[in-house]
């Protein structure tokens, strides 16, 4: 992380950080994300599914007739891994896969309504733990939060984020 001067009340200067503000960095990323996925885990354990489930709702329901191809890309998973998930999904009734309009080869991805009832409840849980904590935070550390996120994001996968964050 770059910052571009000292951190004024913290009296640390974050251009160079030691090791040991690293290592406090990177354990407070993992229980930050055993917190942020912990009320989701709950949910999804009543229906059987695990994250990867969870990530197909989300991004099925961000890209309304996504393509099994772009959630590939999306996601950075196997194929094989992506058809198991999706497989469940849809025996559930909580996904419908149709044919492409252009290309017939291709497979379109919808929530159903149960399975936007399911994303939602999914989402709530997660907005509520992030509206919670950028309150706590406040709006510089929010921008701030979201611009160290992005920075350790490789770039093919900056530029998906950017283009779903785009709404493109």
């Amino acid at each position: 992380m770059v910052q571009r001067g000292p951190n004024p009340g913290s009296g640390e200067n974050l251009l160079f950080l030691t090791d040991e503000q690293l290592r406090k960095g990177i354990e407070a990323m993992f229980f930050a994300y055993r917190g942020f996925t912990a009320d989701p885990d709950r949910i999804l354990d009543e229906y059987g599914y695990g994250r990867a489930h969870h990530r197909a709702l989300h991004f099925i329901n961000r890209s309304h007739g996504t393509t099994v191809n772009n959630l590939l890309t999306t996601l950075g998973v196997t194929k094989q891994s992506l058809n198991r998930v999706l497989r469940g999904l849809i025996e559930d009734g909580l996904v419908e896969a149709r044919v492409g309009r252009t290309d017939r080869r291709e497979r379109n991805l919808f929530l159903t309504d149960k399975g936007q009832e399911l994303e939602r409840k999914l989402a709530e849980a997660q907005r509520v733990r992030m509206r919670a904590a950028y309150r706590a935070a406040g709006p510089q550390a929010v921008a701030g939060f979201r611009q160290v996120l992005e920075a350790m994001m490789d770039d093919d996968i900056r530029q998906t984020y950017l283009s779903l964050k785009d709404g493109r």
